[in-house]
């Protein structure tokens, strides 16, 4: 990240930018925009959004003038505009994965089927992508990637996503040599895993929020998938089914990570957990084994060991993004990516009694939420992804509400991409992986 705001300076004084392309005008989407207008080097030239006032909505927020903004779903004409220095606002999303004006793709729908399908496109058409959209990433994540790398693409999660956040820090200290003990997150608000929209809706109203996000967090949907993507970058696993859940302070946190025969209150190391009291943060626990080491640890007032936090109390979502589209294009970097393939999986569990015939609904819906078990768990349960959650999934038997939804247990009425991915990844992927154990 040091030395971006530079590569960026230089690249506008050549007479270039690092040209992006967004679908999803939401609220993330149109704070990035916001922070992009502001910085050197770089522009989101087409911005694409199923309602197209949120499109416009997030240009003039930005303090883009209303005739530097051109409507069109026509590849030349949108061409056109970007040669002429105009920006470009559409609703059709393979628009901006075509356009050869556009040099990293970044997805902010947060629909797990729509953004496989962009991440899919833009891989296809040569173009970076940026994912913004965590609930694809963990479901076909590891086939997009290796999809990019064949293609000299880079396929990377965001900065600022607590994922990305979480892997700068776990970056840091590994380059340092430190053994890294533990990796999670702050949860700012209680566990309910029965919170839907309609229980959500008030909250979100005062905080100017879509209430089923509100509810995707407050189930614990979320968290499960973004400790999910750093397992799958990091090879770290959930030390139980679900995580564990701690509540405690930033100083709390060295002596919760010990073992519990250490008098801590974990089974394992090498883990990823969430801990209700210290959102909106990310936190690394490290140790080392080099008296030196330790004693200067000591000195820096970082605590006696053996155990020591390094904590980030903020991430800042799509406003860091930039960072991320910068080191795609500049460096041909990741800020975070399934490296470890599928080590972990959110899958689907019933958030309600659930009645043969009935159809699922979405994320942060009425009929699921979703928990986070080792790869090695969830294959042995057949258990259903959370990402593959769609409304035109059926159930085929009773489910009791806390049951984990398994393959078995529903049917797909309508094929979908990220269904066609993640058939293609369990076949490729994964086979391959069973091959090389057995050699």
């Amino acid at each position: 990240m040091l030395g971006i705001n530079r590569k960026l300076e230089q690249l506008e004084s050549d007479g270039t930018i690092i040209r992006v392309g967004l679908v999803g005008a939401g609220q993330m989407g149109r704070g990035m925009v916001s922070q992009i207008e502001s910085m050197k080097g770089m522009r989101v030239v087409v911005t694409a959004d199923i309602v197209l006032e949120n499109v416009k909505l997030a240009y003039e927020r930005a303090g883009v003038p209303k005739d530097e903004v051109i409507e069109t779903d026509e590849l030349s004409k949108a061409a056109d505009a970007i040669q002429a220095g105009k920006v470009v606002a559409t609703g059709d999303a393979e628009l901006v994965t075509a356009l050869s004006e556009v040099d990293v793709v970044v997805d902010a729908t947060g629909i797990p089927n729509i953004g496989a399908k962009i991440a899919w496109d833009a891989i296809l058409n040569k173009k970076h992508i940026v994912m913004l959209n965590v609930e694809a990433d963990v479901t076909v994540g590891p086939l997009l990637k290796q999809m990019a790398d064949a293609c000299g693409v880079v396929y990377t999660g965001s900065a600022g996503d607590e994922p990305g956040a979480v892997m700068e820090l776990y970056d840091f200290a590994d380059a340092l040599g430190f053994e890294v003990v533990a990796l999670g997150k702050g949860k700012n608000n209680p566990l309910n895993v029965e919170a839907n929209p309609q229980t959500a809706a008030e909250e979100a109203k005062r905080k100017g929020a879509s209430p089923k996000m509100l509810a995707s967090f407050q189930d614990g949907t979320k968290t499960m998938v973004e400790m999910t993507a750093v397992a799958n970058a990091t090879g770290f696993l959930p030390d139980k089914p679900g995580m564990n859940g701690f509540v405690g302070t930033v100083e709390e946190l060295p002596a919760i990570f010990r073992r519990k025969e250490e008098g801590g209150q974990v089974e394992n190391e090498r883990i990823v957990e969430y801990i209700n009291g210290v959102a909106p943060g990310v936190f690394a626990i490290v140790k080392s084994d080099k008296e030196e080491v330790n004693h200067e640890m000591t000195y820096l007032s970082m605590g006696e060991g053996p155990n020591y936090v390094l904590y980030r109390p903020y991430h800042l979502t799509s406003l860091e993004t930039p960072i991320s589209i910068a080191r795609a294009h500049l460096y041909h970097e990741a800020t975070i990516a399934p490296w470890q393939g599928l080590q972990a999986e959110t899958v689907a569990v019933a958030k309600k009694d659930l009645a043969a015939g009935e159809f699922l609904d979405s994320i942060g819906g009425f009929t699921v939420y979703g928990t986070i078990l080792t790869v090695t768990d969830a294959k042995e349960k057949g258990a259903l992804p959370i990402g593959l959650v769609d409304a035109h999934v059926q159930v085929k038997r009773p489910i009791k509400k806390g049951e984990i939804i398994t393959y078995d247990d529903v049917e797909q009425k309508k094929e979908s991409t990220i269904w066609r991915l993640r058939r293609i990844q369990d076949e490729t992927l994964v086979g391959k992986r069973e091959l090389e154990a057995k050699v």
